[in-house]
């Protein structure tokens, strides 16, 4: 089993990923924090100092090392499905999920983690809308190559697997 879980940034791939790892018992990797162990710095660090290319580029090449493995379950970074190919890629290893909760929803869980957010801490609640609905119409082609999408933020692990797993 080879998932890929796919999202804007509060869309809840890192909870959906710990449960679905731990259902199918397959190991779970958050790519964002293999990215910061690896580079021993955090991504906003990695940004600063580095610079986007430099992190895409990381970013592909740790995502292609972890999919070697005959078992696992990735939780990508929002961004992760629009550069490098990784889309395409992805879709050729393996099973990829975009996980779509209402707009509404991931704005109003971004609100209350901001400060653990470096890209959207400084914004207000209605810039951090605007923001979200923006980067999320940019990212939409490629979310949208994903084999399942789960679309409901009320959703049952049982539902969740059977989706995947049935379809």
């Amino acid at each position: 089993m080879k998932i890929f879980l796919l999202g804007f940034m509060g869309a809840g791939k890192s909870y959906w990923g710990k449960q679905l790892a731990d259902h199918w018992a397959v190991p779970y990797y958050d790519l964002d924090e293999v990215i910061v162990e690896a580079e021993e710095m955090a991504i906003s660090d990695i940004f600063a100092t580095k610079g986007e290319d430099y992190f895409r580029e990381r970013e592909s090449m740790l995502l292609r090392e972890l999919s070697r493995q005959e078992n696992f379950l990735i939780s990508c970074g929002g961004g992760t499905p629009c550069f490098q190919d990784n889309m395409d890629f992805m879709n050729e290893k393996g099973t990829t999920v975009w996980i779509n909760p209402p707009l509404e929803t991931m704005v109003e869980r971004l609100t209350r983690k901001k400060h653990k957010r470096p890209l959207i801490q400084d914004l207000d609640d209605q810039d951090l809308a605007d923001f979200v609905e923006k980067k999320l119409a940019e990212r939409r082609p490629f979310y949208e190559q994903s084999r399942h999408i789960i679309s409901s933020d009320n959703i049952t692990l049982d539902t969740f697997t059977k989706n995947i797993e049935h379809a």
